[in-house]
């Protein structure tokens, strides 16, 4: 399902069901209510700048931890190179596997060359209202920008 334009800061997260690494499933609805989510949509496993953002977010897991929030990453992957590439970065979080890219259109991120997702960051409050939007940073900044949001929201950078 297409949306009528992309999600913006404010609007309510739209909610999906994907399946990921080692077997589990990350159903959005299942978290609102309880506590804050950081979505990263990423291009590709093992590229290099993916596997910055994706070992600079594992370092910094234990923060987002600390705060109550869960983190995800989204990429067309399959599971079973989530779970490879999960297991080579040693990532605590998980990665959905958005096969057709159904939750990338739902969210409006772009795509790279019509097929991979662009790099794009969500932070969902606890609520479930999107309370900023990552995009045009380095990939090693996206967990900064993201953690930055949840704690202090009004001083947070949304480049």
């Amino acid at each position: 399902m297409e949306p009528k334009r992309p999600v913006r800061q404010g609007d309510p997260a739209p909610d999906f069901t994907l399946p990921c690494q080692s077997g589990h499933s990350f159903h959005l609805a299942d978290h609102i209510g309880h506590h804050p989510v950081v979505l990263y949509f990423y291009p590709k496993d093992n590229t290099p700048g993916c596997t910055i953002e994706a070992r600079t977010f594992r370092d910094r897991y234990p923060d987002f931890q600390k705060i109550g929030a869960e983190v995800v990453g989204i990429s067309a992957d399959s599971v079973d190179a989530h779970d490879r590439f999960a297991a080579t970065c040693e990532l605590p979080f998980l990665l959905a596997s958005d096969h057709g890219g159904s939750v990338r259109r739902l969210y409006g991120v772009p795509s790279v060359m019509g097929l991979l997702a662009s790099r794009v960051t969500y932070v969902i409050d606890a609520q479930g209202t999107v309370i900023g939007i990552i995009s045009s940073v380095p990939p090693a900044q996206h967990p900064a920008a993201a953690y930055s949001l949840l704690v202090a929201p009004e001083k947070a950078d949304r480049t």
